[in-house]
């Protein structure tokens, strides 16, 4: 008799629906109907809980010299992220732990326990030269994990204490929290802050990033960050076709909302994010599957993804130059990016180390 596997379901508040194996894994497991599967009327088991592993890392500030990014200093308090956007590019990044990028990514957080004091460390040393450091570019610095362990705030305190300028990017209303330090920073050209908005559609928020602040909540936060002075902007990453089609009225939204910085990226598959994303089209949108799988390959020259620093970003081809003109004609319409703002690097001040007093 043949095998009969077992249907692939959505789980509720999670992106991924399986824990899909690492391509370092030497071996990869499929489930399927032994006759034992559970009594559909005992009730849905209870979805994955978020465990917290702590880690006590050398160093927290990471250095990139990737030519279509646009800093070169990164900070990241968390590896893996509760809120589940089935998109991440940083997924992968969990198989180097030898942790699935499927469920494993959004439910086994990785926390830099001495985030602070190795912070303050590096931007004391001798030949430290204080540039813009970005904050949150690789998983969200403000998931909901950070409410009870405040690494993020934590790595601010320290930038507060030094006039260090910093960015962060964000889909939580959780920046709101830190506005006594973020303010006052932004007043002295310090800081400015982003939030991604992919879409007001709250249905497909809620499948495509499960535990991400509502569309309606994200503008509230943008309307916050600028009645308080803080330069911010949004950013519509990322643009997918047949999905995100209203990327002119997000812009709308966050223009009137107090954002006046704006950019986009279309969505990169790279490594296990590819058949993440496959399954979880085939679970919530079977009907557009291989329409948005189709003009992906049209933006990627035929491929789920390529690499290429010139093309990753933005894709090539008519269905690329197609939301990048959207995207233009809507920002130049608004008012977007018509003033850059440029950090000061001069009031920095390196940190006090063992209670030693800065002699500058």
């Amino acid at each position: 008799m043949a095998e009969l596997h077992i249907p692939v379901e959505a789980i509720k508040g999670r992106g991924a629906a399986t824990r899909l194996a690492h391509r370092f894994a030497s071996d990869a497991r499929e489930g399927f109907d032994d006759g034992w599967l559970p009594d559909p009327e005992a009730g849905a088991a209870l979805p994955p809980p978020t465990e917290v592993i702590w880690e006590e890392p050398r160093s927290v500030i990471s250095r990139n010299d990737s030519p279509d990014i646009y800093f070169d200093r990164g900070l990241n308090p968390y590896r893996g992220c509760e809120h589940g956007c089935i998109y991440c590019y940083a997924r992968p990044t969990h198989s180097y732990l030898n942790l699935s990028p499927g469920l494993d990514f959004e439910t086994k957080i990785i926390a830099k326990r001495n985030l602070a004091q190795v912070l303050r460390r590096e931007l004391a040393g001798r030949t430290y030269e204080p540039r813009m450091i970005a904050v949150g570019t690789a998983t969200d610095c403000y998931q909901p994990v950070e409410r009870e362990l405040r690494l993020t705030r934590s790595a601010i305190e320290v930038l507060h204490e030094t006039n260090h300028p910093f960015s962060l990017v964000t889909k939580s209303s959780g920046v709101e929290r830190d506005l006594d330090l973020i303010a006052p920073m932004a007043a002295r050209r310090l800081a400015a802050v982003y939030v991604t908005i992919t879409t007001l559609d709250a249905d497909l928020t809620r499948k495509l990033e499960p535990r991400a602040a509502a569309p309606h909540r994200r503008l509230r936060v943008l309307r916050t960050l600028a009645e308080a002075g803080v330069p911010c902007g949004v950013s519509l990453a990322p643009q997918i076709p047949f999905l995100t089609d209203d990327l002119e009225q997000v812009l709308e939204a966050a223009w009137d909302a107090g954002a006046r910085s704006a950019f986009y990226h279309v969505l990169r598959l790279p490594w296990e994010v590819s058949p993440l994303f496959r399954q979880w089209l085939d679970l919530h949108y079977p009907q557009r599957a291989e329409r948005v799988m189709a003009r992906i390959h049209d933006m990627r020259g035929g491929k789920d993804y390529d690499a290429d620093f010139a093309t990753r970003m933005k894709g090539s081809g008519p269905w690329a130059d197609l939301i990048g003109q959207r995207f233009r004609k809507a920002a130049a319409r608004l008012g977007f990016n018509r003033q850059r703002f440029e950090f000061d690097t001069t009031l920095f001040r390196p940190p006090a180390l063992d209670g030693q007093a800065s002699l500058f």
